[in-house]
């Protein structure tokens, strides 16, 4: 018996097996990309400088790319508006929130980590608006204030965090948020279209690493990965891993699901970045964090494009 035909042509069979293809990229990229603040924490265990670990993760992620440029032939671009975006996405999506977050890794617990992260959707909205990217709407402001109150959950109540005294150490990730929504801007409004996103990726983490280099050196904290590799060697070498597929699996959905789809991925990352710190470090949080993480739910989902706006766009 055949497929029966939607009015597109498209089989009924195949769209039904495209749809839980896309769900099953959004949820493994999730739990994956989830994984990464469980996996900061433990990097900053053997006392390797921040630096080192951005840098290490920065070059063996370039690596892996440019493997895989070269197996499947894709030259990286070198012409001029390509190279503005590698060195701009390089400071800003690698280099300091990088450094940010591996600082922040050793001193907050990965939930904590995965919560703060969160905001960044909420920022890309902020600064899309200002630049008036995106038409300003009460539902998604309203998103942004339960953000903002999300954030204040963690730091403000004194018994919120295991210390109080790292409170500051949320507001130096939400920087780091703020680095990660300029550069998605950056991307959406600067990457020439029908170009393989993960080819675009490889120029950034280079110009990131050759960025980094003189920095690691001249600032004397470069240090060897160990070898046989150690328990915090083994986490730098999955995070390069990590880096090297997570960008280019969001932009895949972005490209074949749509952007409304893609943006879902914020909810499993923050989920999953809680269950793998309670899972690996036996993390426990107070309900201060909890009602953070409840908010933080209430804010993605009010600050999510809806389909028709995103449709228009």
């Amino acid at each position: 018996m055949k497929d029966t035909v939607l009015p597109t042509g498209q089989p009924k069979a195949r769209a039904r097996s495209m749809r839980l293809w896309h769900f099953t990229v959004l949820v493994v990229l999730g739990i994956i990309w989830g994984l990464s603040f469980s996996l900061a924490r433990m990097s900053t265990e053997s006392g390797m400088h921040p630096l080192v670990i951005n840098y290490w993760t920065c070059l063996l992620g370039a690596l892996l790319l440019l493997l895989y440029c070269a197996i499947t032939r894709q030259p990286v671009p070198l012409k001029k508006e390509f190279l503005f975006l590698y060195i701009v996405c390089g400071l800003i999506g690698s280099i300091i929130p990088g450094t940010l977050y591996f600082y922040a890794a050793s001193r907050i617990s990965a939930g904590v980590l995965s919560i703060t992260i969160a905001t960044v959707p909420l920022i890309t909205f902020i600064a899309a608006a200002v630049l008036r990217i995106e038409a300003m709407s009460f539902l998604r402001v309203t998103g942004v204030l339960f953000g903002i109150i999300s954030i204040a959950l963690l730091v403000m109540p004194g018994t919120s965090l295991p210390n109080p005294a790292d409170a500051p150490w949320v507001l130096v990730m939400v920087v780091a948020a703020s680095c990660y929504a300029v550069e998605n801007l950056v991307v959406a409004s600067r990457t020439p279209p029908g170009h393989n996103v993960f080819v675009i990726v490889t120029g950034m983490l280079i110009a990131a690493t050759i960025m980094l280099t003189p920095i690691v050196w001249l600032s004397g904290t470069f240090a060897f990965i160990s070898w046989p590799p150690g328990r915090s060697d083994w986490a730098i070498l999955s995070m390069a891993v990590i880096t090297a597929t997570a960008y280019g699996g969001f932009y895949y959905l972005v490209l074949r699901a749509g952007p409304v789809y893609a943006s879902q991925c914020a909810y499993v990352v923050t989920l999953a970045g809680v269950l793998w710190g309670m899972l690996i470090y036996g993390e426990a949080h107070s309900a201060w964090i909890w009602a953070s993480l409840a908010v933080m739910i209430v804010a993605l989902t009010l600050v999510k494009p809806r389909e028709d706006s995103a449709a228009t766009k």
